[in-house]
């Protein structure tokens, strides 16, 4: 069972219908870093189970809802009065997203800590929004450690969110990685982390524990460097590109998936795995990418639409 723990919230992103001059409406899409990897893993076929704290509103009733139909044990979802995190989602003309937040006293940041985790849970994931804004970044740090401590695999998306991350976040960051087992970050991401080179950055977030870091770099494919010495690179496949959103999550959702198939449980299991399984994995989760972004919003694949046999 892989366990995905985080935000879930609603992107509201502009229909493309405005006139000049005018504002456009806006949509109610479901969103959220951990969501989304929820949601693939749980659309591919593979056990998942979500980790949130959701609002007792209408927006958090349709979160709930889409959890359950794409294949996602809801059990350990919290609910609260609080109101969903709302997500001001730009698109510009490559398709690419910028975002403004409405997280003030939202419910996903209120989440409680669940107790120990079930003996059931494998892979434990984390990311964006919910390891910045407390209280709910301390509960979830706080099983990060508790997780690698037990000998299970840990996977953590940064997903940064500059208008929301500090550069104190840096400092916090560097302390996890000795409980990451897979980091999985965009090449802005790194930049940011790295506040320089991000590819230098990487052999030096490697030798402090990570035993693999996939890099997720657009137009220009996905690089997995592992501490074995390891490079294996893939192209972006060919698609048309409605919108970006969603995309790393798949890419993110899609590796837990290969993991999960693969019996990949622990850091040093991870670190077995050898460059040509890497390149399976890879390209897999580009082609489960290659889907969310022929689609707005952040819809990711299901199996069938990947020839994947139940």
């Amino acid at each position: 069972m892989i366990l995905v723990g985080g935000e879930a919230l609603v992107d509201l992103v502009p229909s493309p219908a405005a006139r000049p001059g005018e504002l456009a409406p806006l949509v109610p899409l479901p969103g959220g870093g951990p969501y989304n990897v929820a949601i693939t893993v749980g659309r591919l076929g593979v056990p998942v189970r979500f980790l949130s704290r959701l609002s007792t509103d209408g927006f958090g009733d349709a979160l709930l809802e889409r959890l359950a139909v794409s294949g996602v044990d809801v059990s350990m979802v919290q609910r609260g009065p609080e109101p969903t995190t709302l997500a001001i989602a730009g698109i510009a003309p490559d398709g690419s997203a910028r975002y403004s937040f409405y997280v003030q006293g939202t419910a996903d940041r209120e989440v409680g800590h669940p107790g120990v985790l079930p003996d059931d849970v494998s892979i434990l994931s984390l990311g964006t929004l919910s390891l910045v804004l407390e209280p709910g970044a301390s509960t979830y740090e706080r099983l990060l450690h508790e997780h690698a401590g037990r000998g299970r695999l840990t996977v953590v998306d940064p997903n940064i969110r500059p208008v929301l991350t500090t550069p104190a976040y840096r400092d916090r960051f560097a302390s996890w990685l000795p409980d990451i087992g897979l980091l999985k970050l965009s090449i802005e991401d790194a930049a940011w982390l790295a506040d320089g080179d991000p590819h230098q950055a990487v052999k030096g977030w490697l030798d402090l524990g990570p035993a693999a870091v996939v890099m997720t770099r657009g137009a220009d494919g996905i690089v997995v460097r592992t501490a074995a010495g390891d490079e294996v690179t893939v192209p972006t496949p060919a698609a048309t590109v409605v919108d970006t959103i969603g995309a790393g999550d798949t890419v993110h959702g899609a590796l837990l998936v290969w993991l999960h198939r693969a019996g990949v449980s622990t850091r040093d299991e991870l670190r077995a795995v050898g460059a040509q399984e890497w390149r399976s994995a890879l390209e897999f989760a580009a082609r489960a990418a290659a889907v969310t972004v022929s689609r707005a919003g952040a819809e990711p694949p299901y199996a069938a639409e990947l020839g994947i046999q139940p």
